[in-house]
């Protein structure tokens, strides 16, 4: 009789149990840090969660920075799908900003809000995806590595913006690169004012109306990549691209689409930014949210639901972090980005590290009995 075969994982333990394990281990390396500083770890651990989710007003900061995390996890995660790694988001969302920065130096006192925010939301997603268009062109047709190409159109995104604010969109009169500020009528209303139309009160935040549209996006790229016949030829290209080829598809253009409209999600970035928190056009408003949706997308497993939860986390992370260097003096911001930083070591490249031990343990206690081998009585 032959030993009992190995079990594959159950999708709860792969997509819930190890990204939990992997955050503990992070956490549990980052409390060691704190205990050789002199500071005590449990008591940080009280001021992250309460200064991120003990009061309206970190409550409020925590959703804002998830807001940007949803845009920039879903662009890395229908990228992957289709199997590239898109690490553009960085520039994706400066461009976004751009475009909608434009369209509202132009419209912002000609049109009201109600047409304002769905002609921006279009201008965000179609500057992204245009900034997204040259290396996915790239990768599909000539053969360059999407890797490279995004990394170089991130720094180029980012000399373009630097040259045209201090060029052309600086205001007049003024040393800092930044434009006008926008009318009044086109600024999206931040969620304290959404609660008060309806009597509540509650602490004023960056967080506005742009969460709403980045769960809309996270139900819409469900839909898109599991019910869809265009969401199945992405999966197929990513999984395998000869067996696509054999199938009818045309990887070419599903890059293409795939890209685009990863582009077009990390611009949307640019929407809660420019229209929704700082109301005009500023330099890297985007700094450091393309490169940890990253790991955000890697974390939720490239789901949506997941990269909801994984982006919330990272929230927490860095409102709680903000409160922690706050209250305690010896943890520097420094200290508070290097606890960050192994959080995304740990869900991102060291992702799968705790997977071949939770298999052993899960084998054993799953353990039934021994199946013959093939030709066995």
């Amino acid at each position: 009789m032959s030993s009992s075969p190995t079990k594959p994982l159950p999708r709860w333990i792969d997509v819930g149990l190890v990204p939990i394990l992997n955050i503990v281990i992070a956490l549990l390396v980052s409390g060691l840090i704190i205990f050789i500083i002199g500071e005590d770890p449990w008591d940080a651990v009280q001021i992250m969660a309460y200064g991120a989710l003990g009061f309206d007003e970190g409550i409020g900061f925590t959703l804002y920075y998830m807001t940007n995390f949803i845009f920039t996890g879903l662009a890395v995660a229908i990228a992957f799908h289709t199997g590239l790694f898109n690490i553009g988001g960085e520039g994706q969302a400066y461009i976004g900003g751009l475009g909608v920065g434009l369209c509202l130096l132009v419209l912002d006192t000609a049109l009201p809000i109600w047409i304002l925010m769905p002609l921006c939301i279009l201008v965000s997603g179609m500057f992204g995806a245009a900034w997204a268009a040259i290396p996915a062109y790239l990768q599909a047709y000539r053969g360059s590595h999407i890797v490279i190409t995004t990394i170089m159109f991130n720094f180029i995104a980012s000399a373009l913006m630097v040259y045209l604010m201090v060029n052309w969109l600086i205001k007049p009169g003024q040393m800092s690169p930044q434009s006008v500020t926008f009318a009044d009528q086109s600024h999206l209303p931040f969620m304290s004012e959404v609660f008060a139309w309806f009597g509540m009160e509650i602490a004023q935040t960056p967080l506005n109306i742009t969460v709403f549209w980045a769960l809309f996006c996270c139900i819409a790229l469900w839909a898109f990549i599991w019910r869809t016949k265009w969401g199945f030829e992405t999966r197929a290209v990513g999984h395998n691209e000869p067996a696509a080829v054999y199938g009818g598809v045309d990887p070419k253009r599903t890059i293409m689409v795939a890209m685009l409209i990863s582009g077009g999600l990390a611009g949307f970035v640019g929407l809660n930014e420019i229209m929704g928190v700082h109301h005009k056009l500023l330099l890297n408003f985007q700094l450091g949210y393309g490169f940890t949706g990253i790991a955000v997308a890697l974390m939720g497993r490239n789901h949506p639901f997941g990269i909801i939860l994984a982006s919330l986390l990272f929230g927490i992370l860095y409102q709680g972090g903000a409160e922690l260097a706050f209250e305690m003096p010896k943890i520097t911001r420094e200290m508070v980005v290097t606890i960050q930083g192994l959080v995304i070591l740990f869900s991102g490249a060291l992702a799968y590290m705790s997977v071949p031990w939770v298999s052993k343990v899960y084998n054993i206690l799953a353990a039934d009995k021994p199946v013959p081998a093939e030709g066995e009585a």
